[in-house]
This record gives C-alpha cells, sequence and structure tokens, in this order.
C-alpha cells in the first residue's frame, strides 16, 4: 500500500468502500425492482457507486492521478446533481446518492470528495 493509502488514507478507503457497497446495493434493489419509475435517479446511483469503487481501488493501490481524476468526477457529480435536484426536484421522482448533496447520507458525499481531494494533496508534500 503507498503513502495515499496509510495512516488516515485507511479512513477514506474504508468509508469509499462502505459507501462502494451501499450505494451499490441500493442501486442494484432499485435497478431490478423499480427501474421504470425514476431510471435516471436509479442509474446514476449506480454511477456513483462505480465511481466509489474507482476511488476504494485507486486510493489503495496508490495510484494518485486515478484517485485525484476520480475524486473530480465525483465532486462535479455532487455538485451537478445536487444542484439540479434542488432546481428541479420533479426531474428526480427518487433520491440519487448525490441529490441534494448527498442529503439522505448525512451530507457525507459532499464531504467525502474535499476530504479526498485534501489527503490526496498533503501526502503530496
Amino acid at each position: 500500500m503507498s503513502s495515499i493509502g496509510s495512516g488516515p488514507g485507511r479512513a477514506l478507503i474504508a468509508v469509499y468502500g462502505l459507501f462502494s457497497l451501499a450505494a451499490g446495493a441500493r442501486a442494484a434493489v432499485q435497478i431490478a425492482t423499480r427501474f421504470g419509475e425514476a431510471p435516471l435517479a436509479y442509474s446514476l446511483s449506480a454511477f456513483a457507486a462505480a465511481v466509489y469503487v474507482l476511488l476504494t481501488v485507486a486510493l489503495w493501490r496508490g495510484a494518485r492521478r486515478l484517485a485525484l481524476a476520480a475524486l473530480l468526477v465525483e465532486l462535479a457529480g455532487v455538485l451537478i446533481i445536487g444542484t439540479a435536484s434542488v432546481l428541479d426536484p420533479a426531474a428526480f421522482p427518487d433520491e440519487t446518492v448525490w441529490s441534494v448533496y448527498g442529503k439522505g447520507y448525512l451530507f457525507i458525499p459532499l464531504v467525502l470528495p474535499l476530504a479526498g481531494l485534501y489527503w490526496l494533496r498533503r501526502q503530496r508534500r
């Protein structure tokens, strides 16, 4: 494991691993049972889960550039989907992981990429 996956980086890996499971399981159940009700929302949750898996692996393996790219994608997703879900709630008949900036997950999806970016920057020094 590289330096980005050590110390507090291990906590980031653990949280991303947990979010991978939570978002992936939620999306799988929603897609399997109610996809027609909110296909955009459920597809976005599956995308978020994929980003979380990628981040878990990138941080674990010390793939700094991949982790940085994935963190930026995650942050953009949270900000774009969060804003869209606030401005046009009818477009999201059911929540995604990133709806209302991660409100359903205690806003952790909003804080997590910022913590990850901070950690990557800190480890670079």
